[in-house]
């Protein structure tokens, strides 16, 4: 009887545990300076790659977001962004290049739940 309720107790310990836990990325990623490729089955933080880009280059976004919010922003330094989207829908898009440099890509999801492209193009 006493190992029945010790195997209880620690089961129900276990299950309370994996209740609490979440992650906060499930899925691949892929990223250098070219590019940025995630899938994912939960993305709750913010992933950041840096991206060199040269003037009248493109980045191409290619966004499937099946859950959740995803906020994309990208930014040279500390300038104003180039590109900067909340909650942005399954969808794609480009945006161009007016400045060469390094660009800081930054990913954010909350509970979300898709696929992010983003690669630079030469003109």
């Amino acid at each position: 009887m006493a190992k029945r309720k010790i195997v209880v107790s620690v089961l129900l310990f276990v299950l309370i545990l994996t209740a609490c836990s979440s992650s906060d990325f499930d899925g691949s990623r892929i990223g250098d300076a070219h590019q940025l490729r995630m899938e994912y089955k939960v993305l709750n933080t913010t992933d950041v790659q840096l991206l060199e880009v040269k003037q009248g280059d493109s980045v191409s976004f290619e966004i499937v977001s099946t859950a959740g919010k995803l906020d994309i922003v990208l930014q040279k330094d500390r300038d104003e962004p180039v590109y900067q989207g909340s909650d942005i829908p399954t969808g794609s898009f480009q945006v161009k290049i007016a400045e060469s440099g390094t660009y800081t890509c930054s990913v954010t999801g909350k509970k979300a739940k898709g696929s992010v492209s983003i690669v630079v193009k030469g003109p």
